[in-house]
């Protein structure tokens, strides 16, 4: 590094880490620029989001839409989202030959549908920055002295006049002990967009049916409508994570032990279902009840609840029995499921809690404790639900932070 050239440490190889890195050497091609990676694998969650396609931001109408897809920090990115939003992401990446595009329910992935392109995109303007990429490195302890940080990593120490911490959400608090000795806060960490588990219950003999259903939560206010897929383990898909994700905190003070109440019929309640049922039996009378579903379920899910009724093969719509029918109507608008644990969904670990957003300026992620130190990504606590939200906060808190070193660099 020559003599009076500034330089920035960014820690953390993620999306937030590069997005960072990359931007700040962009806009201010004096500062010399270096990413520590505590692992050997750069941008793993990219690699692994969306199936492998990675889903790069979320189709939001505006930012207020954007911003209630976060159980914690709305107020926090709606502030960040107003100088960095989906549309500058979007024309970042078309300004670097990725075209992105928007699905029916508003996640929105790269046209080649892998996740490759977006890192490679990354990696190539990483290596266009200069920017010294370190791996297997990780920050251990950070002091503020006179002119900057002093830095003690994994494999020696390092100055730096500007540190931007990407590190990314730990599952444990005490992996945040380092930050703390910065006096910074931490809310503590609880797991965020998981799985249900139904140990030894019949409904996981369904493994692979998908269908669209309303789940709550007995004893909460916690409820969401959507897509539920049914595993080997229990209950998974979007209505359950988004679940996960608002629940976050109430869930980890339940021990992941509670009765998740499914409506297999969301267009129904257990009063409008059985009014609606006079007409169903008149309409369908002389069809066995087993062939004809009129909710438009997966038949696999249609023969496991008239099996859990006690309704037999043979029956004909106007020959079930009251005592049946209303076992039926119960099970159609408000099955109890025990669950005991969860799963994490895939390798898209997300946890809130973090770095106290109350100590971070929204519009330059800079502490507001100690100068030249900046966050982005998951290191504070915000979360969003699955959708592409993490990410968008990812790439704004990045830039935002970029921006901010860079003009800070300039002076």
């Amino acid at each position: 590094m020559s003599k009076g050239q500034k330089c920035l440490v960014v820690a953390g190889g993620g999306a937030a880490g590069f997005f960072c890195a990359v931007n700040a050497a962009r806009m201010s091609p004096a500062l010399k620029v270096i990413l520590l990676e505590k692992t050997g694998k750069l941008l793993s969650k990219v690699r692994v989001s969306g199936g492998g396609r990675c889903n790069v931001t979320h189709n939001a109408p505006d930012i207020a839409y954007m911003a209630s897809r976060y159980p914690r920090g709305q107020h926090f990115v709606k502030k960040a989202f107003s100088r960095f939003f989906v549309p500058d992401t979007i024309e970042w990446y078309a300004q670097r030959g990725v075209k992105l595009k928007a699905e029916a329910d508003g996640r929105m992935f790269p046209v080649t549908d892998s996740s490759e392109t977006i890192i490679n995109c990354l990696l190539r303007e990483a290596d266009q920055q200069r920017i010294s990429i370190r791996t297997n490195t990780e920050l251990k302890a950070v002091k503020r002295v006179e002119d900057g940080w002093r830095l003690t990593l994994s494999d020696g120490e390092l100055k730096a006049d500007y540190l931007c911490i990407a590190a990314g959400g730990y599952a444990q608090a005490e992996k945040f002990n380092w930050l703390k000795e910065t006096g910074h806060k931490i809310a503590p960490p609880a797991p965020s967009l998981f799985t249900f588990n139904m140990p030894g219950n019949p409904v996981t003999q369904l493994m692979g049916v998908a269908t669209t259903a309303h789940i709550r939560i007995a004893g909460t206010k916690l409820n969401e409508q959507g897509p539920l897929l049914i595993t080997h383990w229990g209950m998974s898909g979007p209505a359950i994570l988004r679940l996960s994700a608002w629940g976050a905190r109430e869930l980890q003070q339940l021990n992941y032990t509670f009765t998740a109440i499914v409506n297999w019929a969301p267009e129904y309640n257990e009063n409008t279902l059985r009014e609606a049922w006079t007409g169903l039996r008149v309409e369908l009378g002389r069809q066995k009840i087993h062939n004809k579903n009129p909710f438009g379920l997966p038949q696999r899910l249609w023969q496991f609840l008239l099996l859990q009724a006690g309704i037999g093969e043979d029956l004909r719509w106007a020959d079930v029995p009251a005592k049946e029918q209303n076992k039926l109507i119960k099970l159609l608008t408000g099955m109890e499921f025990p669950v005991k644990g969860k799963t994490t969904f895939k390798e898209e670990f997300v946890t809130c809690g973090g770095v106290e957003l109350k100590e971070i300026d929204p519009a330059t992620m800079e502490s507001k404790l100690l100068p030249d130190l900046y966050f982005a990504g998951e290191v504070m606590d915000v979360d969003g639900i699955t959708g592409g939200f993490n990410f968008q906060h990812a790439w704004t808190s990045g830039y935002l932070a970029a921006a901010a070193i860079a003009a800070k660099a300039a002076v």
